[in-house]
């Protein structure tokens, strides 16, 4: 991005929002020029709000990548709703990512919705641009009668996964942003803490090699992390929890050949993103029917 003319420091939170697959958290990757966020086709991959930060000249824009707002009354796709409506109360600046090879249906309507009463403070991205049946002028036709109240000039064509069209995205975000001081310091791209990121990296690994309706009953428990050998090394015990014994076997799979991908996979994740060397002991367990249990679905998407 091209230097900051006029030296004023622009800071916003910006929320980031869509349909499940819009691609929010491959912008979120690639505009933080880090893997923050759990990319993958399977729908609905992030279940938190999670934090990535871009710094450039223009000032600080901290987004938070909300889980896919998708229509359905399981409590599990509830509690992801409740993620992503809570998100856009209290924040500076709002990015709808929209697909450009899906038609608008029902879900996207819902989504426009949400924002409907916060347009002065949004941004929309038109995704995929690159992808094979993509029609960015029927989304166009689609913002202009859902969310006339957004001018042309906030609303951006992009390929996340290309890198093309981030830019303008991103200033398109500061020219609505307020002036302020930066809230974290310029090295910063996540706020996530260890035990947090260890689990995302490795749900990220596990459900990318996991079929069917399995990705959707995993969830990950980091229960110990020692520092060892005078801090250079991180031992870390995971559990990566299915709701049913049958799921367990394909978890661990064939003479433990898909756990030993998971695990090897995630440490070398690990070993790009943090200085100590990782050691990480994963092992699957069940809980049953934990999709269904409060007390679980709060402990892995926590209150705000």
């Amino acid at each position: 991005m091209e230097e900051n003319k006029t030296d004023i420091i622009k800071t916003a939170i910006v929320a980031i929002i869509g349909r499940p697959s819009a691609g929010k958290s491959t912008f979120l990757n690639t505009a933080c020029q880090e893997d923050v966020s759990i990319v993958s086709p399977i729908p609905q991959t992030t279940r938190n709000a999670i934090k990535g930060i871009v710094n450039t000249s223009y000032g600080q824009l901290v987004f938070i990548d909300t889980p896919g707002y998708h229509d359905s009354e399981k409590k599990l796709n509830l509690k992801l709703r409740n993620v992503t409506e809570s998100q856009i109360e209290d924040i500076d600046c709002i990015l709808y990512v929209i697909d450009s090879t899906r038609e608008p249906g029902e879900e996207e309507q819902h989504t426009v919705d949400l924002i409907k009463k916060q347009t002065s403070k949004t941004v929309v991205a038109i995704n995929k641009t690159d992808a094979r049946g993509s029609s960015p002028a029927k989304i166009r036709k689609f913002l202009a009668q859902a969310l006339p109240e957004i001018p042309e000039e906030r609303i951006f064509e992009m390929s996340a996964q290309k890198d093309e069209g981030i830019n303008e995205v991103l200033k398109g975000l500061y020219d609505i942003s307020p002036e302020g001081d930066p809230i974290y310091d310029e090295e910063t791209y996540t706020d996530q803490n260890l035990s947090f990121r260890v689990a995302e990296v490795i749900r990220g690994e596990a459900i990318n090699r996991l079929q069917d309706e399995i990705p959707h009953a995993v969830y990950v428990d980091v229960a110990d992390v020692e520092h060892r050998n005078e801090g250079k090394k991180l031992w870390i015990r995971a559990f990566l929890c299915v709701e049913r014994d049958s799921q367990k076997g394909i978890v661990i799979g064939k003479g433990a050949s898909m756990i030993k991908q998971i695990r090897m996979a995630s440490m070398k994740k690990l070993n790009e993103i943090y200085m100590q060397k990782i050691d990480l002991d994963l092992q699957v367990k069940v809980d049953k029917n934990w999709r269904q249990r409060d007390f679980t679905l709060n402990k892995i998407i926590p209150k705000e």
